[in-house]
C-alpha cells in the first residue's frame, strides 16, 4: 500500500497544508521544471472534467513526464465489465502515479488501498476534491496573503459541492468564520455542522444571498447548482438560478475582496463581474497548475530545491 496518496484533505495535516502551499509557490515562480523525466501519470477520468483534467495534464507535461489514461468511462473496459479493482491492479503496471475522477464516493479511497503506486483523487462523487482545495487555498493566500481569520462566504450547492466540503476541513486550520448561503433543498449536511461544531468553528447559515453576506466576507465562493447530482429535474429547475452574483452586488464590499469559483460557471456570476478587480476565479484555475505540480511531486517523494 502506498501512503503518499492524496484521497481527501484529511489526509493533510496543518504542516503538510502548509509544506505543500510552499511548493505550489516555487511552481507558480518557475512552472518549467524537467522533474518527471522518465514517469508516467496515468489519467483515469470515469466522470467529465475540463479544468481539472487539463490542469493535471498540463502539470505533467511542464514537468517533463509523459501522460496516459482516458477521459471517456465507455470506452474503457470498465464498459464491458471490468472492476475498479482489476482496472487500477492493471494500470499499475503501466504507470507510476494514477490520478482518478470516479462518480462513486470512496472510489478513490479504495483504488489508494490496493495499489502499489500513488493515487490523486480529483473528485470521487460528492465527496472530496482534495487538490482543487489546496488550489483554492493557494488562491486565498496569495490574495490574502494569510490564511487566518478569514471571513468566507460560500454561496450555492453544499450539499453535492465536494469543492465546498474539501475546503471547510481545509481552511479548518486557519480560525476561519463561514457564512453559508443555500436553499434549504441544498443546504450543509449535518457531518460538515458538526465538524465545526466539534473544533469551535464559527459559521451562519442563510438562504438569503443579501448585501450584508457578500460585505462580510474576505472571500466571496460561488459555487454551480449541479444538475448531474439531481435524480429529481423538477427540484434542479427549482433552485439552478436562485443565487445570481451581479457587479453592482459588490458596491460596499471588502478591498481585499477576491471572488472565487471551482468552475465552471452557469449563471451563478453574470459575466460583467468578470471585469472587477474582485474577480480572481480564471486566476484561481490558473492557479491549479502550480497546486497539481507540487501534489504530485510530493506524492512521488521528489525534491524540489
Amino acid at each position: 500500500m502506498c501512503n503518499k496518496s492524496l484521497v481527501s484533505i484529511t489526509d493533510y495535516s496543518k504542516d503538510d497544508i502548509l509544506r505543500i502551499l510552499n511548493l505550489t509557490k516555487k511552481f507558480d515562480e518557475q512552472p518549467n521544471r524537467r522533474l518527471l523525466k522518465g514517469k508516467v501519470c496515468a489519467t483515469l477520468f470515469f466522470e467529465p472534467s475540463t479544468r481539472t483534467r487539463l490542469s493535471f495534464e498540463t502539470a505533467v507535461n511542464r514537468l517533463g513526464g509523459r501522460i496516459i489514461g482516458f477521459t471517456d468511462a465507455a470506452t474503457t473496459s470498465s464498459a464491458k465489465g471490468e472492476t475498479l479493482k482489476d482496472t487500477i491492479l492493471m494500470v499499475n503496471n503501466y504507470a507510476d502515479i494514477i490520478v482518478m475522477r470516479h462518480h462513486l464516493e470512496g472510489a478513490a479511497r479504495y483504488a489508494s488501498e490496493i495499489s502499489s503506486i500513488p493515487i490523486i483523487n480529483a473528485g470521487d462523487g460528492a465527496n472530496q476534491h482534495p487538490t482543487q482545495t489546496m488550489l483554492d487555498m493557494y488562491s486565498i493566500f496569495k490574495t490574502q496573503e494569510k490564511l487566518d481569520d478569514l471571513t468566507i462566504t460560500i454561496v450555492g450547492d453544499l450539499k453535492y459541492g465536494r469543492t465546498v466540503h474539501s475546503l471547510i476541513i481545509g481552511m479548518s486550520h486557519f480560525n476561519p468564520t463561514f457564512l453559508f448561503v443555500a436553499p434549504e433543498e441544498l443546504s450543509l449536511p449535518d457531518t460538515y455542522k458538526t465538524f465545526c461544531d466539534e473544533r469551535g468553528i464559527r459559521y451562519e447559515e442563510h438562504t438569503d444571498f443579501s448585501p450584508e453576506v457578500i460585505e462580510k466576507a474576505d472571500i466571496l465562493y460561488m459555487t454551480r447548482v449541479q444538475r448531474e447530482r439531481f435524480t429529481d429535474l423538477m427540484e434542479y429547475e427549482k433552485v439552478k438560478n436562485i443565487y445570481i452574483l451581479r457587479k453592482d452586488m459588490l458596491e460596499g464590499t471588502k478591498d481585499n475582496l477576491k471572488i472565487l469559483h471551482p468552475l465552471p460557471r452557469v449563471n451563478e456570476i453574470q459575466q460583467d463581474v468578470d471585469d472587477s478587480p474582485k474577480a480572481y476565479y480564471f486566476e484561481q484555475a490558473k492557479n491549479g497548475v502550480f497546486t497539481r505540480e507540487a501534489v504530485i511531486c510530493d506524492a512521488l517523494g521528489i525534491n524540489v530545491d
